[in-house]
């Protein structure tokens, strides 16, 4: 019988031996199962021989095959008790202790970027869509129901493209984001292409009515800037650009953000990528963003010139990693935004922790890392008032956090 959902969205199920991890089973059931080739501690479904009360229909033909979503089959309400016990149990292994908010629901209209895998078989087959669970081939698919209605035509572009590149052999992975001006796509993983394959390639962007296309960050076709609308500003995004995964999730962390940092004057806001927070924030702070990516900070700064209304918005192209912030820089702000990729910002924080700004607030898509760099600011003598759940990935194990430290 399976017990409990473990942390990825398995079924597990106790034995003498150990625990044993079934992919979309649900506590409560019995099920049959069969080996899973080189996981001793793993089984495939076979079949439910008792469901669970809150097993429901899932929404995609494709779920159980695509390894996109994990959840789909178990009811909203236990779903949005198993995303936000993922926190609990993170801050409970690094010992720490603060309110955590209920789950908010930021999936919003959906997704509104995606990275399609493109595959040409051995037989000349093409399959484009996205990996399958706990494998390396692709499941074709023809529609996702996550996505925005922004993404609308992204999966036919990318069968397009693939289509238009199956003669290299060679996987692609084709990132498209959902802009006010249309579809931003960028193709990676190409060989060196001929002027016969860019030009197919910029067929592809004109009979899709493509925003615009790029290869590896090169334009090869552009109809109109990609933009999108943060705050008061319009942002042009630099090819391939990270965006939080929904306009809903941004709009979310973004407002939990700005009331953590309170009246602060002065903000630090690092890891800022394309500035979801410090374009924000400079509606009424002087904000400071700091980000490794060259292509995010040069958007930044191009997007608060041109709004009206904004406070200064200096901005350093920095790797946080390597050079964190250290208190001698730290001592002239308010309050410290970061919100660092999924391995967290372990150095940045022992700095923090070391430093005397009044407020820390901390956004991750990892509690792990989070609560990692929670205990590190805690040691360091910061107060952690609040943790807030939010879930932008929808059906799936991701859950970010917005936490507030208080010195």
């Amino acid at each position: 019988m399976i017990a409990r959902l473990g942390s990825r969205g398995d079924g597990i199920a106790d034995t003498a031996a150990g625990a044993i991890y079934v992919p979309y089973a649900l506590p409560g059931e019995t099920a049959e199962v069969e080996r899973w080739p080189g996981h001793a501690d793993r089984r495939q479904l076979i079949k439910i021989d008792v469901a669970s009360p809150d097993r429901i229909a899932p929404i995609c033909p494709h779920f159980g095959i695509c390894g996109g979503c994990a959840l789909q089959h178990l009811v909203t309400a236990r779903y949005r008790d198993w995303k936000r016990a993922l926190v609990v149990a993170a801050l409970a292994r690094a010992g720490l202790d603060a309110p955590i908010d209920d789950l908010i629901d930021g999936h919003g209209e959906g997704r509104r970027r995606a990275v399609f895998h493109a595959r040409v078989s051995a037989r000349d087959v093409i399959e484009v869509g996205f990996a399958a669970h706990k494998a390396h081939h692709v499941v074709a698919i023809d529609r996702c129901p996550i996505l925005a209605p922004g993404l609308a035509g992204a999966i036919e572009a990318a069968w397009a493209i693939a289509e238009a590149l199956a003669a290299t052999h060679k996987p692609l992975d084709i990132q498209v984001t959902a802009t006010d001006a249309g579809l931003d796509v960028d193709v990676r993983g190409s060989r060196a292409l001929s002027a016969a394959d860019m030009t197919a390639l910029a067929r592809v962007a004109e009979r899709g009515n493509l925003a615009r296309l790029t290869r590896h960050g090169e334009i090869v076709a552009q109809r109109m800037l990609p933009t999108i609308r943060i705050g008061r500003a319009q942002l042009v995004l630099p090819p391939a650009a990270f965006l939080q995964a929904t306009a809903a999730g941004e709009v979310n962390l973004a407002r939990l953000v700005e009331a953590n940092c309170g009246d602060a004057n002065t903000v630090a806001d690092l890891f800022c990528g394309v500035g979801p927070f410090a374009l924000r924030l400079a509606e009424r702070a002087r904000v400071t963003a700091a980000d490794n990516s060259a292509d995010a900070i040069t958007a930044l700064e191009r997007a608060a010139a041109g709004t009206r209304g904004l406070k200064p918005v200096p901005a350093q192209v920095r790797d946080l990693f390597r050079s964190p912030l250290v208190p001698a820089e730290l001592k002239q702000f308010d309050a410290v935004v970061f919100d660092p990729p999924r391995q967290g910002a372990e150095a940045q924080a022992r700095e923090l922790a070391a430093s005397i700004v009044p407020a820390v607030v901390a956004v991750s898509c990892n509690p792990t890392t989070f609560a990692r760099d929670a205990r590190i600011l805690v040691d360091g003598g910061y107060r952690l008032l609040r943790v807030t759940p939010v879930d932008q990935f929808l059906y799936s194990a991701h859950v970010e956090v917005v936490a507030c430290f208080k010195k």
